[in-house]
């Protein structure tokens, strides 16, 4: 049986191009345990997790003259020492380093021809830590059916049970004539679904959201986002920067306000913002704003998967983030407002019911917000000017491969036109910003990390 992709698959493997590539990325910073973390132990762990992932051995193959979409297949010459590779920073082996490496390594395109994916083992950080960079294409992660790499590869014990052998035998490969058949009995058995199916294609992820969706979608558009530099033609190249914070100080302002986490970590955000803007010499008006497309992770009544665990989606929600207000407080409540008016607010997950979902859900969840951002950007016209994407993880010690997680970073893509996205992350007590940017259009964006850091401080004055 032909395992075709999906609407949405499709699209985000068409979609992508030089400067935009559509990929799910990760940095796990890890402490480098006793005797080290050789690159064979990480080669084994990922080769244990693959029955979870049964998408990491397959390409993707299309259907002659496009009759159809693209169909799975599994790789016959699968070789996983393609996909997991080994580098090493030079000494002193800092962050800046790192982070550099990272945004060459996410501008590389991934080769078609083999299943759409990469890890690379990090070695010579300072500190005595390593690196795991994840790198997946979007087409690959579906939802919690089809989680990210980084979602099965963390472990919550050092030593987890042992898995069973993986004797993976690859199926046959359809020919050229089966999927031609195979697509002109799809045409024959339902061809608007079909015709539709062939415009998704074509028109892209607005296409693919459906006719409900793309409506509800048109209906919380309030026309064009307002003018800001960071929408401008994006280049190939990039710039990766991180920041991070105590979630004790983030909970302290949410109980002193009463509000979400969430609400928060954009109010931080916008202050950031803010500066950012002054420091550029932008005119920032009391009325100014910034768009952000910020999709919330919800857990909906009552949606339970196969095995009893909640099923968690993400849902859109656009928010003008009032970077023209002074006052850190005022521009808290105006954002509090907002999500409160949302009408998922109910549902939304935060870092204490994540833990009911097995593996690591933030690159997964991640992912998911991308999927609706990128529905967003294709509406004509600029709907949004930034993405932010936040995502709520375990707040306990994780283990990657055995060595203690000490760091999680989301690289959020940069989608067309927009220059800036920011991925945040909680985990085991702290917040993890990643901030990935344009290098032409956004070659400030080193200064975020510290514009980050006093936003912050003026909600903690504020709350005392």
């Amino acid at each position: 049986m032909v395992n075709r992709l999906s609407a949405s698959e499709a699209s985000f493997y068409r979609l992508e191009n030089t400067t935009t590539p559509m990929y799910v990325q990760s940095l796990f910073i890890l402490r480098n345990p006793r005797g080290g973390l050789g690159y064979d132990k990480v080669l084994e762990t990922i080769e244990q997790r693959l029955p979870q992932i049964p998408r990491y051995r397959q390409t993707i193959h299309e259907v002659t003259l496009g009759l159809a979409r693209p169909v799975w297949v599994d790789d016959h010459e699968f070789d996983i020492t393609y996909h997991v590779r080994h580098l090493a920073v030079p000494s002193p082996g800092s962050d800046r380093q790192l982070h550099e490496l990272i945004a060459r390594l996410g501008q590389q395109p991934l080769d078609r021809a083999r299943p759409l994916w990469a890890v690379y083992l990090i070695e010579g950080l300072a500190d005595n830590r390593i690196a795991v960079y994840l790198k997946s294409h979007q087409a690959l992660v579906n939802g919690m059916a089809a989680p990210a790499m980084g979602h099965v590869l963390v472990d919550r014990t050092q030593r987890p049970p042992p898995f069973d052998e993986d004797i993976w035998v690859p199926r046959d490969e359809p020919g050229a004539v089966e999927l031609v058949l195979g697509a002109l009995g799809d045409w024959v058995a339902a061809p608007r679904t079909q015709l539709q199916a062939v415009g998704a294609t074509v028109g892209g992820p607005v296409a693919w959201a459906g006719r409900k969706t793309f409506d509800a979608l048109r209906a919380v558009v309030r026309g064009a986002a307002p003018q800001s530099p960071l929408n401008t033609q994006v280049s190939q190249n990039r710039l990766f920067t991180v920041a991070r914070g105590s979630l004790e100080d983030y909970r302290k302002v949410r109980a002193r306000y009463e509000c979400a986490i969430n609400d928060v970590v954009l109010a931080v955000i916008t202050g950031a913002l803010r500066n950012w803007l002054l420091a550029r010499g932008e005119p920032v008006g009391p009325t100014r704003t910034v768009r952000a497309l910020a999709p919330l992770s919800v857990y909906p009544d009552h949606a339970i998967d196969s095995a009893g665990q909640p099923i968690g989606s993400v849902t859109p929600f656009l928010v003008d983030l009032p970077v023209g207000e002074p006052n850190p407080v005022v521009r808290l409540s105006q954002i509090a407002y907002a999500t409160e008016s949302h009408p998922t607010s109910t549902g939304l997950v935060d870092a204490r019911t994540i833990l009911t979902v097995a593996g690591f859900a933030p690159p997964t969840l991640h992912a998911m917000g991308v999927r609706v951002a990128t529905a967003y950007a294709g509406f004509s016209g600029r709907v949004f000017n930034l993405l932010i994407t936040n995502a709520p993880g375990s707040q306990r010690q994780l283990y990657v491969c055995g060595a203690k997680l000490l760091e999680t970073y989301s690289v959020p893509p940069l989608l067309p036109n927009k220059a800036l996205a920011i991925g945040v992350t909680s985990y085991n007590g702290k917040l993890y910003f990643g901030v990935n940017a344009d290098r032409k259009a956004m070659s400030d964006v080193g200064m975020v990390s510290s514009l980050l850091d006093e936003s912050l401080a003026e909600l903690l004055e504020a709350a005392q």
